[in-house]
């Protein structure tokens, strides 16, 4: 099993390499973020894991959770996914009917609609065809927090005892009460040492479950070729020192490896690469740290310091049946990060099955103008136009959409803003009660993520990069040398990257009103069209019967 903990300080900051040492605690100084790495084979798993079925039949899974709450990645770790839980799923070839929602459900939440990949997944488009990482299954569902995934991480690899499951469930939730500026407060004066020997291997385990409640998201990557599971947690600057105090204790084995890395970004030579320098050491191998520098090539950056662009996301009011996300970004800073022609602004949505995008309405060059937009590129996911909520079976929709940008900016418009509309439309919603706003329900819309998608030059090796992301839905839509300049969201709002949405759902007291009122609405149109009828035909014949009478008496004249 292989264990890598990186610590990234901001730029400028003087770091020392004797905070490494891992034979003595030290304090966490500064305000580095934090990422936690795991590699093991299948025969390193716990034997509750290492037996399941989903190992022979899945050819490639990958896991994305994402938190609400809002984060600001350094130059390393710039790659961006909405909020919530993303999987990406393709089975073997040998069972391509293997479902794996029972493990999802059971991972990570009970309620989760997830039924079967043929029922409850979408499938992506392949936009590139030269680009294999694009998984044959996607999904995505709503979810604030992971505390069953620490209750299973506790019960598979933490301890065998009773109450081991209890532990974690009462120390995560007793953590996810209690602020970040407690905890930050507190852990000025604790120590914070990789190992500590005074602590047994079911206490440090029990603490990394717990120090997942402040991770700022969690992938689980596993490949059939590869034959191993990969797991990786990050932590950015704010949330970082409670989790390396509750959860930087490393487990590490006879048959483990361990890698500890202190870095600081420093300027790249290349604008399409990242580069840092520190220091490394391999724990129970090095005696000291050792100085390390080197850049790589980079997918995801963060925009350039010349155009620090935000957008805001919100919903015009009143939303109705038709709500439209309106997409806010400063004028003077919307310029790409790339003079080379190459570069298009996109935004990515994930909706939840309550709202659609209408791809004949977003096809209307007209229409797509009028609303800063240029080209709907891709749409999977349920489209149905007329179906209500609860008799779709889809998690959603997935979106990918060409943004407009303006060409030239004239010194009266530097300080307006340009604003993106996105028309949704809202399903029909299962009659629920709301005592607090009768008539009213609330869904909860993740933020979608924005960026510029630039062709990066030809010859540049992405996959040596130690920290690269890939398997995160919208990037599978590019081709293999796309590199993604990320926007990010503005903070003005609040710190939540979900946007509550007010819709109108029927209440169940009105339910048997509108049932009968509809029947009898219906019943009496069809009376009405019948008497037309009946009424058109009736006056046709005493017409013709008329007219004939008239040509008779005319002749007898």
């Amino acid at each position: 099993m292989k264990q890598r903990v990186t610590l990234l300080h901001p730029e400028y900051t003087y770091i020392d390499g004797s905070g490494l040492n891992a034979t003595h605690g030290r304090e966490l100084v500064g305000k580095p973020a934090l990422e936690k790495r795991v590699t093991a084979s299948l025969s390193e798993l716990p034997p509750e894991l290492r037996n399941l079925p989903l190992w022979s039949n899945t050819h490639e899974l990958h896991i994305r959770w994402v938190s609400s709450e809002y984060h600001e990645p350094p130059t390393t770790f710039a790659s961006r996914l909405p909020s919530g839980l993303h999987v990406f799923f393709t089975p073997s070839a040998r069972n391509e009917s293997y479902n794996p929602c029972l493990l999802l459900t059971y991972l990570f939440d009970r309620d989760m609609r997830c039924s079967s990949p043929a029922e409850s997944f979408s499938r992506p488009p392949i936009l590139s065809e030269r680009f294999s990482a694009s998984s044959a299954y996607q999904f995505y569902q709503p979810l604030p927090r992971i505390f069953r995934f620490q209750l299973s991480m506790g019960l598979f690899f933490c301890t065998s005892a009773e109450n081991s499951t209890s532990n974690v469930s009462r120390d995560a939730s007793s953590e996810h009460n209690r602020t970040v500026s407690d905890l930050s407060r507190e852990s000025t004066n604790t120590s914070a040492g990789y190992v500590h020997e005074n602590l047994s291997a079911r206490h440090k385990c029990m603490e990394h479950a717990v120090s997942l409640a402040y991770a700022s998201y969690l992938d689980i990557d596993y490949d059939a070729i590869s034959g191993s599971v990969t797991a990786t947690a990050f932590w950015s600057s704010e949330l970082a020192r409670p989790a390396v105090e509750r959860g930087s204790r490393v487990l590490v084995s006879d048959s483990d490896s361990l890698e500890l890395g202190l870095f600081v970004p420093e300027k790249a030579e290349e604008a399409e690469e990242l580069k840092i320098g520190g220091y490394v050491i391999m724990v129970e191998e090095d005696e000291e740290p050792s100085p390390v520098l080197f850049s790589f090539p980079s997918r995801h950056h963060p925009l350039p310091s010349s155009s620090p662009a935000t957008f805001v996301a919100s919903f015009l009011q009143p939303t109705g049946l038709h709500p439209n996300l309106e997409l806010t970004l400063p004028r003077q800073h919307l310029l790409p990060p790339k003079d080379d022609g190459s570069c298009a602004l996109h935004v990515y949505l994930t909706l939840p099955s309550a709202l659609f995008l209408d791809r004949y309405q977003l096809s209307d060059p007209a229409y797509l103008a009028s609303q800063n937009l240029i080209a709907l590129r891709s749409l999977s996911g349920e489209q149905d136009l007329e179906a209500p909520d609860w008799v779709i079976k889809r998690w959603g929709s997935a979106a990918l959409i060409e943004l407009a940008h303006p060409a030239n900016i004239s010194s009266d418009q530097r300080n307006a803003n340009w604003t993106v509309t996105i028309p949704t439309h809202l399903r029909y919603l299962r009659p629920q009660p709301n005592d607090t706003t009768p008539g009213y329900t609330t869904l909860d819309i993740p933020w979608p993520i924005m960026f510029w998608a630039c062709e990066a030059t030809e010859g540049l090796k992405m996959h040596t990069n130690p920290f690269d992301r890939v398997n995160l839905g919208y990037d599978g839509l590019f081709g293999p040398k796309t590199m993604f300049y990320h926007i990010p969201p503005s903070t003005s709002r609040g710190q939540v990257l979900v946007e509550k949405l007010t819709v109108p759902v029927l209440e169940p007291s009105w339910a048997g009103i509108v049932q009968w009122g509809t029947l009898f609405a219906l019943l009496g149109g069809f009376l009405w069209v019948c008497w037309g009828l009946a009424k058109a035909a009736g006056v046709g014949e005493l017409w013709t019967g008329r007219s004939s009478g008239r040509d008779e008496h005319d002749k007898k004249q």
